[in-house]
C-alpha cells in the first residue's frame, strides 16, 4: 500500500472522459499549477491534467533524475509509479488514450512510466530531461516500438548531466524502437515557444490518427519470406541515421551494385511497378502495387498510390517500408531498422527505415524484409 497522499491534480478545464487525456508532469521547483499553463499552447481536443509530485524533498519528480544505480531509487520509482497508476486507472480506464508530457524531472518520471508499461500510453514527450536509466525500468532494444515519442533538448543545458541527455537522445532516436520526433534548441534548460508549437502539432496529429484508425493486432513474429520464418540479428553496430526529416542513413552505406540488385529483386515481386516515390526525396524509387481489398491504410507509405516501400538514392541506399507492427518491432530489435519519426503520427504505424545491405548475405535478408512488406500490402495474394 502506498504511503503517499491522494494525488493533487490541476485540470485545464473540467475533464471529459470521452476525450483523450494528456498528463503534464512538472520539474524541480515547480508544481501542477505552473505546468498546467502549458495546456493553453496545446490542441483543444484532449483533456489536460497536471499531477503534483508526491515527494516534496529532493525536488519532487526531479529526484529520479541525476541519480545513479541504487536499490532505493528503483524502489522509490516503482512506488511512485504505482501511486500514479492508481490515479490514472480511475480517470482513464482501458481504451482511453493517454499521452504523457514531462519537463525536466517530470521527464524522468514520464520516461519511467513509459518504459515500465509502454502499451498503456499513446505517446510521451520527454522535454529537457533524461530517462531514469539504472532505476529498474527496462531499456532493451525495441522496448518502445510503436509508441511515438517527442524528445526535446537544449544544446547548452547544464541542469541535467550531458552524458544522461546524450544517452537519452541516443536511445530514444535509435534502439528504443519508438518513432522519435526530435528537436534541439540552441538554448539551455527551458521550454521554448518553438518547441511548444511543435509539441502541439505532434499531440494533435497523434490523437487525430488514433481517432481515425482502428487498433492494429500484433500478430505473430513469423517472417514467411525468410528461412525458418526467423529474422537473424544484424552484425555490427547500427549505422548513423539522421534525426531530422527527411530521414536518411548517413554511414555504412550499401555498395551501389547491391542497391541495384535489391531494386531488381523488389521490382520483380508480383504486381510491383516503380517510379519516383510519391513521398520521398527526388531520386527515391517507389514500389507500388494495386492495393488489396481489405488491406489497412497502415500497409502503405502512400495509400492513394499503393506505395508500400521506396529505395533511397545511391548516396543513402536505405529503404522506407511499412510492416505489420510485430514485424516492425522485430526488425528494430534485431538491428535491421529504425522507426520513422512520423510513424503513427501521420504515416503508417509500422513505417521503418531499413538499412541498406552491405554484402550478399544481407541482401537476402533485406529482400526478405521487403517481401514481407509487399505481402502486407497485397494481403498475400
Amino acid at each position: 500500500m502506498s504511503t503517499f497522499a491522494e494525488p493533487v491534480v490541476a485540470w485545464h478545464r473540467p475533464d471529459d472522459p470521452e476525450r483523450p487525456l494528456v498528463v503534464l508532469l512538472h520539474g524541480r521547483g515547480a508544481d501542477e499549477q505552473g505546468i498546467i499553463g502549458l495546456a493553453d499552447h496545446l490542441p483543444a481536443g484532449p483533456s489536460y491534467a497536471a499531477v503534483r509530485a508526491p515527494i516534496a524533498e529532493g525536488g519532487g519528480y526531479a529526484w529520479f533524475a541525476n541519480r545513479g544505480i541504487g536499490r532505493p531509487v528503483a524502489e522509490s520509482l516503482a512506488q511512485t509509479m504505482a501511486w500514479f497508476r492508481g490515479w490514472l486507472d480511475q480517470v482513464a480506464p482501458a481504451g482511453r488514450p493517454v499521452v504523457l508530457a514531462g519537463f525536466s524531472g517530470g521527464a524522468a518520471f514520464a520516461g519511467g512510466l513509459l518504459l515500465s508499461e509502454p502499451e498503456r500510453y499513446a505517446g510521451a514527450a520527454i522535454l529537457y530531461g533524461t530517462l531514469p536509466f539504472d532505476a529498474g525500468v527496462p531499456v532493451t532494444p525495441a522496448r518502445l516500438a510503436g509508441v511515438p515519442v517527442f524528445v526535446a533538448q537544449g544544446d547548452t543545458d547544464t541542469v541535467i548531466p550531458r552524458e544522461l541527455l546524450d544517452r537519452t537522445w541516443s536511445y530514444l532516436t535509435g534502439e528504443s524502437g519508438a518513432p522519435p520526433y526530435a528537436r534541439r534548441d540552441p538554448g539551455g534548460h527551458g521550454l521554448t515557444a518553438a518547441t511548444a508549437a511543435e509539441l502541439s502539432g505532434w499531440i494533435g496529429e497523434r490523437l487525430d490518427l488514433l481517432g481515425r484508425r482502428e487498433a492494429l493486432p500484433e500478430g505473430a513474429v513469423t517472417w514467411p519470406s525468410l528461412p525458418d520464418g526467423r529474422l537473424p540479428a544484424r552484425a555490427g553496430t547500427r549505422p548513423r541515421v539522421s534525426w531530422t526529416i527527411p530521414q536518411q542513413q548517413e554511414s555504412d552505406q550499401s555498395p551501389t551494385g547491391l542497391q541495384e540488385q535489391l531494386f531488381a529483386r523488389v521490382s520483380g515481386l508480383p504486381g510491383v511497378s516503380s517510379r519516383q516515390s510519391a513521398i520521398s526525396v527526388p531520386g527515391a524509387r517507389g514500389f507500388m502495387v494495386s492495393p488489396a481489398p481489405g488491406a489497412p491504410p497502415d500497409a502503405y507509405l502512400v495509400p492513394q498510390v499503393g506505395e508500400f516501400a521506396h529505395l533511397h538514392p545511391e548516396h543513402d541506399g536505405s529503404l522506407h517500408l511499412a510492416l505489420p507492427p510485430a514485424l516492425a518491432r522485430d526488425a528494430i530489435a534485431q538491428g535491421w531498422a529504425v522507426a520513422h519519426p512520423l510513424a503513427g503520427i501521420r504515416l503508417a504505424r509500422g513505417m521503418v527505415l531499413v538499412y541498406g545491405p552491405r554484402d550478399d548475405a544481407e541482401l537476402e535478408v533485406v529482400a526478405g524484409i521487403v517481401a514481407a512488406s509487399h505481402a502486407y500490402a497485397t494481403m498475400g495474394r
